[in-house]
C-alpha cells in the first residue's frame, strides 16, 4: 500500500550531549525538524555544528539524550538493537563517504548483498532499472578495485536504492570524489528523488553538493539556523561563507552545472 504521509522522518526536541558534567558538549540543542517524502535535503554547517549527530540520531546510529526520532511514524529513539536492525533493513538506507564496498565481491554482488543477508527476494526488473540509472550495466562483473571512485560510489548508491527504503541517509557521499564523479553521483541522487520519489538526507560541507538539493538546512552550535527551500548556489555559498570551517578552510568553490540544469 503506498505511503501517503508527506513526512517520512521527524525529529522532535532532540537534545544530545557528550562527555561528563565537567566537560559536557552539547551536540544538538533541542532540534525539531521534519523531512518530507520525495525530497533531497542537504544538511550543512561547520565542524562541530551537529549535522552528523543529527543524521546519526535520525538513522538510529546514535541515541539522543532526550527527544524523539520517528521514521514512518515508528519511534526510532526507543528501539532496541534487534528492532533497529529490522528498521534499517526495511526503511533506512545508507550511503557512506568511504563507499563501504566488499572488495572481494563484484559490483552486482555488492548491490545485492543487503537483500541476500536479509533473505529477501530480488526484484530483477528493479535491479535492471537501478543499474541503468547509475550507468553500471558494463561494470557489474568488476570488483571495487577495478572501478573508479565515482563508479564505486554509484555502486553504493545502487545498493541503498535496491531495498527501496523510505529514506536514505548519505554521509558526505562525494567527500572522496573529484568534481566530475561528484556530479555523476549527485545527479543520480537527484534523479532518484525526481523519478522514483526517494527521500534522501545528505550531510555535506560542500556548497556544490548542496546546490543539488531542493532543501538546505544550516546548523550552528547544535541548532538549525536556516531552512532554505530551493536555494540558488549563490544563496548557499553566501550562508556557508559566514561559517568558514576551521578543518577545511574558507569556502572557495566554483558553481556546478550539469546537463540537467
Amino acid at each position: 500500500m503506498p505511503k501517503t504521509d508527506p513526512i517520512v522522518a521527524r525529529a522532535v526536541d532532540l537534545y544530545k550531549t557528550y562527555g561528563d558534567t565537567d566537560s559536557q558538549v552539547t551536540a544538538l540543542d533541542h532540534v525539531s525538524v521534519d523531512f518530507r517524502r520525495g525530497e533531497l535535503t542537504a544538511i550543512m554547517g561547520p565542524s562541530g555544528s551537529g549535522k552528523s549527530t543529527l543524521m546519526h540520531c535520525m538513522a538510529g546510529l546514535d541515541v539522543p539524550t532526550s527527544g524523539e526520532v520517528l521514521v514512518e511514524d515508528l519511534e526510532v529513539s526507543s528501539m532496541n538493537q534487534k528492532q533497529l536492525t529490522q528498521l534499517r533493513r526495511k526503511e533506512i538506507g545508507f550511503i557512506f563517504q568511504s563507499f563501504n564496498l566488499v572488495p572481494t565481491l563484484t559490483a552486482e554482488e555488492n548491490i545485492l548483498l543487503p537483500l541476500q543477508i536479509a533473505h529477501r527476494p530480488i526484484d530483477r526488473d528493479w535491479f535492471d532499472k537501478v543499474v541503468s540509472v547509475v550507468g553500471l550495466e558494463n561494470r557489474l562483473d568488476h570488483r571495487p578495485s577495478q572501478l573508479s571512485g565515482g563508479q564505486q560510489q554509484r555502486v553504493a548508491c545502487a545498493r541503498a536504492m535496491m531495498e527501496r527504503p523510505s529514506v536514505i541517509f548519505a554521509d558526505e557521499p562525494t567527500g572522496n570524489l573529484d568534481s566530475r564523479s561528484s556530479r555523476e553521483v549527485l545527479g543520480f541522487l537527484r534523479q532518484c528523488v525526481r523519478d522514483y520519489g526517494q527521500s534522501i538526507v545528505m550531510v555535506t560541507h560542500d556548497p556544490r553538493a548542496a546546490s543539488f538539493a531542493g532543501r538546505v538546512l544550516v546548523l550552528s552550535d547544535g541548532s538549525i539556523t536556516q531552512d532554505m527551500d530551493h536555494p540558488t548556489y549563490d544563496d548557499i555559498l553566501a550562508v556557508f561563507a559566514e561559517h568558514d570551517d576551521p578543518d577545511n578552510g574558507p569556502v572557495d568553490v566554483e558553481p556546478v552545472t550539469t546537463k540537467e540544469d
